[in-house]
C-alpha cells in the first residue's frame, strides 16, 4: 500500500481519490536537554519546497556513496507512514551524488527501474544503492529509488497508464518521500516466484522496459529496519494543534522501547492486518472493515460521508469538504486484536482554510474517499503514534501494530 495524496493549498488543484482531536496517545518522555538523543529527527509541517503544500510533514535525510564520506543532506523530504522506503528527486540531488550512487541491475545486467504507485500518481526512476543518515542513525548500502534521472527518462505505457508521472519538484512538491511504514519492503509480491506481480519493477536497457521481478534485498526498503539500533518501529510526535497556523514542529524518533525517549508507556496497541496493513474504522453504522489506516503521507481526514451532516464537496473540485460551518465528527477504530478506540474530530470548509495566507497546518481538513477511511496527517496533532515494523520485536509484541 502507498497512500501518498500530495495536496497544493488551491482548492481548484485538489487530487480526489485514493483529529481537533480529543484524548492524546501515552509513550515517550519529554526530551529537555538541548542536544537531541541520536534516535530522533526534526520534524516540521510547512507549505513544503514549493511553498504551496498542506498539511506536509518534512524532515531532512542524508544521501551517502557506500562508504563513503560523499554526502548529501536533502531538506523538505515527505514523511509517509503510509509507503515504505525512500525515494529521492535527481532534482533535489548534486551532479556529483547522481553520478555516485550506483543503479542495481538485474542478472542479466539490465538496470532496475521502478514505477512507485501512490493515489495521486506515479514516480518512476532507478533503483540505487545508497547509505541514508537520518537524525543521529544509519542504513548502510541499501536500496533507494531516484525519481526523474534523465538517463531514464521514457517511461513505459504500463506505467503512466496507472497514474500520471510526478518526477519533477512542481509536481511531487517535494524533494522527496520517506516511507516509514508497518513494512520494510515496497513489494513483497514483486519478488520471484509470486503468482500476482503488479508490475511496479521494471527491467531496462536504454529506453527499452519490460516488467520484472525483483528479489527482497534489491527492493527500496524502509530505511529504520536497517538500523544498527532502533530499528523496530518509529514515533511520529507532533503537538496538538487547535486551529489552522503556519507552521508546526515535533520529532521522529526512532525505535519502540529501545530507550527511555520512545517507551510504549499507556499507548494503546492496534494491531494490523499483515497483508493489508490495514485495521478497521466504524463510522456512522458503517465499518470499514480491513480498510482503514494512519497515514502521515496523506494531508487530512478522507472517508466518504453521504448522510445530511452538511459534508458538501468543494466545488468545483471535489478532493475536500466545504460545509458551511465547521461539523462534528466521531469514528471508531478496531484492530485486529478487537482494540478499540473512539477518535472525535471535526471538519472544517477547505476553501476558507485555504484562504488565509500563510497557513500550511489545518487540523480540520477533510475530504471525500470511497471504501476506505484514511486518517491523515490531522490525526497525528496531539499524539505520538507509534508504528511497529512487521516481524520486529517491541514490548507491545510483534509488529506489524500502529499503537497511540
Amino acid at each position: 500500500m502507498m497512500s501518498v495524496k500530495r495536496c497544493a493549498l488551491a482548492a481548484a488543484a485538489i487530487c480526489g481519490s485514493l483529529s481537533v482531536l480529543a484524548g492524546c496517545g501515552g509513550g515517550s518522555s519529554s526530551r529537555k536537554s538541548s542536544t537531541p538523543p541520536s534516535n530522533t529527527a526534526p520534524l516540521v509541517v510547512n507549505a513544503g519546497p514549493t511553498g504551496n503544500y498542506a498539511n506536509g510533514l518534512f524532515t531532512t535525510v542524508t544521501i551517502c556513496t557506500p562508504g563513503t564520506s560523499t554526502c548529501q543532506a536533502i531538506s523538505g523530504v515527505l514523511v509517509d507512514t503510509g509507503s515504505f522506503g525512500l525515494r529521492i528527486l535527481s532534482s533535489a540531488l548534486t551532479a556529483a551524488q547522481n553520478n555516485g550512487l550506483e543503479v542495481e541491475t538485474d542478472t542479466d545486467g539490465k538496470s532496475i527501474v521502478e514505477c512507485a504507485q501512490f493515489s495521486d500518481g506515479v514516480t518512476w526512476g532507478p533503483v540505487v544503492t545508497a547509505d541514508v543518515k537520518i537524525g543521529g542513525e544509519q542504513a548502510r548500502a541499501i536500496p533507494v529509488q531516484i525519481i526523474g534521472d534523465s538517463h531514464f527518462s521514457n517511461v513505459p505505457s504500463g506505467c503512466s497508464d496507472t497514474g500520471a508521472p510526478e518526477n519533477t519538484l512542481q509536481k511531487l512538491m517535494t524533494n522527496g518521500i520517506l516511507g516509514i511504514g508497518n513494512f520494510v519492503q515496497d513489494c513483497p509480491a514483486c519478488g520471484p516466484g509470486t503468482v500476482d506481480n503488479p508490475g511496479l519493477y521494471y527491467s531496462c536497457t536504454g529506453s527499452s522496459c519490460s516488467v520484472t521481478t525483483v528479489a527482497l534485498s534489491q527492493q527500496v526498503a524502509n530505511p529504520i529496519a536497517s538500523f544498527t539500533t532502533d530499528n523496530n518501529g518509529v514515533v511520529v510526535e507532533l503537538p496538538a494543534v487547535s486551529s489552522s497556523k503556519a507552521t508546526l514542529r515535533g520529532a521522529l524518533v526512532f525505535g519502540i522501547g529501545t530507550r527511555s525517549n520512545n517507551a510504549l508507556g499507556d499507548a494503546q496497541v492496534f494491531t494490523i492486518d499483515p497483508s493489508t496493513g490495514n485495521f478497521s474504522t466504524t463510522f456512522k453504522g458503517k465499518t470499514y472493515s480491513n480498510a482503514s489506516f494512519l497515514d502521515t503521507g496523506s494531508n487530512g481526514f478522507f472517508f466518504l460521508d453521504s448522510s445530511a451532516t452538511g459534508l458538501a464537496s468543494c466545488k468545483p473540485a471535489n478532493g475536500f469538504y466545504c460545509p458551511s460551518s465547521p461539523v462534528m465528527l466521531s469514528a471508531t477504530n478496531t484492530g485486529t486484536n478487537n482494540a478499540k478506540s473512539t477518535i472525535s474530530f471535526n471538519i472544517d470548509n477547505a476553501t476558507s482554510l485555504f484562504s488565509v495566507s500563510g497557513n500550511a497546518v489545518f487540523p480540520t481538513l477533510g475530504g471525500p474517499l470511497d471504501g476506505l477511511f484514511d486518517w491523515g496527517l490531522p490525526f497525528f496533532y496531539g499524539r505520538n503514534v507509534y508504528v511497529a515494523i512487521f516481524g520486529a520485536t517491541t514490548p507491545g509484541g510483534v509488529g506489524p501494530y500502529w499503537a497511540y
